[in-house]
């Protein structure tokens, strides 16, 4: 009765018995967080949701949560394993992608303006979540603070194609279509993922570029990394998703994702309300939490910080995290002090990929 969407899924005979890489006492502590807050939502806001907990390390699950029943009308289904739309959860692979190529810097300038894109299905008019614009941003702050207006330039300056690309390597295997199909919306996550999907992805940011499969059995074997992001925009990411101040835009000071310890997150909320998502990493663990309704009826009144970020408060912050100092720079980073021209940013000492350091950005 501890996992059962994990027994399901790996108990295929009748008398099997097999070693999970669960813990017990994980899997309660993301159990009771995940029940607590849909209790806390109430039904008629958000039914279901799911949590994952994996070693950093190994890749071994240690909590597998694909619902807690309540007033779930789908209480059977793994919402761990389910495909539902991503929303902003894909930008830092993104940004990973424009870092890695020259394109962005942490501090360039991206304009959150209104956009009209001319696709073959007629005019995209990406919006902000809140249905505003900030004008000139750096990208660290549009990644930070969830942008959806420079997300959608960054996508012109990598392609539509080379981004999905990324995205399968990074182990997102609902993308089964080509680029052109998904179009600029997959900059705000129109495609479907899972949340054990998510999970391996940004344990990849967290292990410098590095992804292998999850394991989810001690008998499991054990697969060679491949190198997904260069560790260089791996670990510019993370210092960029681990910035409260450049979240603040959009988050506040003081929300559900600031932690007493080092620690990068990005949440997302897919079209519709039907998703919300936080997914995030410490040098020690990634965890993932999914909030929605199964049967795929939109939630009410549940945004980025109030659905799933809670959750992954919760277990973080019960999680042995061990050394949670920041994780040092891989060789290839350098710092500057940088300033902005008509301070649309306060000045502040920045990271950059070696060789394209700049002071003043305008």
């Amino acid at each position: 009765g501890l996992a059962p969407h994990l027994a399901t899924r790996l108990l295929t005979a009748p008398g099997m018995r097999i070693n999970s890489t669960l813990d017990a006492r994980t899997q309660r502590v993301a159990t009771a967080a995940l029940a607590r807050q849909l209790q806390g939502l109430g039904s008629a806001r958000a039914r279901d949701g799911a949590v994952v907990v994996v070693d950093n390390t190994t890749g071994e699950v240690r909590a597998y949560v694909g619902g807690v029943g309540g007033a779930s009308t789908a209480r059977d289904v793994d919402g761990a394993a389910a495909y539902r739309q991503a929303g902003s959860t894909l930008k830092p692979f993104l940004y990973a992608q424009a870092i890695e190529r020259g394109y962005l810097t942490p501090a360039s300038i991206l304009d959150d303006s209104p956009v009209q894109l001319d696709t073959a299905t007629g005019l995209y008019v990406p919006q902000n979540y809140d249905r505003d614009f900030k004008g000139p941003v750096s990208a660290r702050t549009a990644l930070a603070a969830s942008l959806n207006v420079p997300a959608v330039r960054a996508l012109l300056l990598v392609g539509v194609e080379p981004f999905r690309d990324r995205l399968w390597d990074s182990g997102y295997r609902g993308l089964t279509e080509d680029g052109q199909y998904y179009g600029f919306s997959l900059a705000l996550g129109s495609a479907e993922v899972t949340l054990l999907e998510q999970v391996a992805a940004y344990r990849s940011l967290a292990r410098g570029g590095r992804w292998s499969p999850l394991r989810l059995t001690q008998a499991a074997p054990t697969v060679p990394e491949r190198v997904v992001t260069s560790p260089q925009a791996a670990w510019l990411i993370g210092d960029m998703l681990a910035d409260s101040t450049a979240r603040a835009v959009t988050f506040g000071l003081d929300s559900a994702l600031s932690l007493p310890f080092w620690a990068a997150v990005k949440t997302g909320t897919s079209k519709g309300l039907r998703d919300n998502w936080c997914i995030g990493y410490s040098g020690r663990y990634t965890v993932g939490v999914w909030v929605g309704n199964l049967e795929g009826d939109p939630m009410r009144a549940v945004s980025g910080t109030s659905g799933a970020a809670p959750v992954w408060r919760d277990v973080m912050r019960a999680l042995d995290q061990g050394d949670s100092t920041p994780p040092p720079p891989p060789p290839g980073i350098e710092a500057r002090t940088i300033a902005f021209a008509g301070r649309i940013e306060a000045p502040r000492r920045d990271y950059f990929l070696s060789g394209t350091a700049q002071t003043r950005f305008v």
